[in-house]
C-alpha cells in the first residue's frame, strides 16, 4: 500500500505569507521556512509584525480568499489521488486553509491551529504536535504503508528523511545545497513520474 505525503505551500499553492507580504507591502513578512528553519522563531516574528501593524486574522483571510493553487496543481493532485492515497502535511493553519482546500477538491489536510483574541488579532499558535510532518510519516510507516514524501523547504526535511522516498519539488538553491541527497523535480509531470517510480520499487 502506498501513501503520498505532500507539503502544501510551495508544492500545491503559493506561499501565503509571501502573497500577504506583497499585498500589505511589508517585506519582513515575506520570510518563510525556506529562509528560517526554526519554525517557532519564524511564527513569533510574524505575530509581532502583525500586531505592530494592527493586522488581524481577517486581513490574512481576505488575501487568501483571492489566491489560487499553482497552475496544474489541482489536476496533478486529482490524478495522483486516482493512483494512491494522499495526505497534505502542512505547517499552515486550519484558519487559513479552507479557501485553498476547496479549490483543490478538499484533500485530507493535517496542519495546526491559531489562537485569536477577542479583537481578531493572532495571539498565539498551537502545533498539532512538534514535528508533526515527520511524526505523521512515521505513523504511516508503522501502519505498513510505503511512504513517499514531497516538500520544498527546511521544515520538510524530517518528513522527507522519515519517508521511504523523499522528493524535492521546486526548492530554492540553498535548500538543495544543504540537502543534496533528495531528488529534485520541477514540474508536476516530472513529480508524478518520480512518485510512480518510487511506488513501483516497493
Amino acid at each position: 500500500m502506498q501513501i503520498v505525503c505532500l507539503d502544501l505551500e510551495g508544492v500545491l499553492v503559493p506561499e501565503i505569507w509571501i502573497e500577504f507580504s506583497q499585498r500589505t507591502q511589508i517585506p519582513e513578512l515575506s520570510k518563510t521556512t525556506r529562509d528560517e528553519p526554526n519554525y517557532d522563531k519564524l511564527m513569533r516574528e510574524r505575530t509581532e509584525i502583525l500586531n505592530r501593524h494592527r493586522l488581524g486574522l481577517s486581513d490574512i483571510q481576505n488575501v487568501i480568499g483571492g489566491m489560487c493553487p499553482i497552475p496544474g496543481a489541482r489536476e496533478f493532485l486529482n490524478e495522483l489521488r486516482k493512483r494512491m492515497q494522499v495526505v497534505i502535511l502542512s505547517d499552515t493553519f486550519y484558519e487559513f486553509a479552507s479557501p485553498l482546500m476547496a479549490q483543490l477538491d478538499w484533500p485530507t489536510l493535517f496542519c495546526h491551529h491559531l489562537e485569536v483574541n477577542a479583537s481578531g488579532y493572532i495571539a498565539d499558535y498551537h502545533l498539532r504536535i512538534p514535528d508533526h510532518k515527520r511524526a505523521s510519516v512515521a505513523a504511516f510507516n508503522t501502519l505498513n504503508f510505503n511512504t513517499i514524501a514531497v516538500g520544498d523547504s527546511y521544515n520538510d526535511i524530517s518528513m522527507l528523511s522519515e519517508a521511504h522516498t523523499g522528493i524535492f519539488f521546486c526548492p530554492p538553491a540553498n535548500v538543495i545545497a544543504d540537502f543534496p541527497q533528495f531528488r529534485v523535480k520541477r514540474s508536476y509531470n516530472q513529480l508524478l513520474n518520480a512518485i510512480d517510480e518510487a511506488s513501483a520499487k516497493n
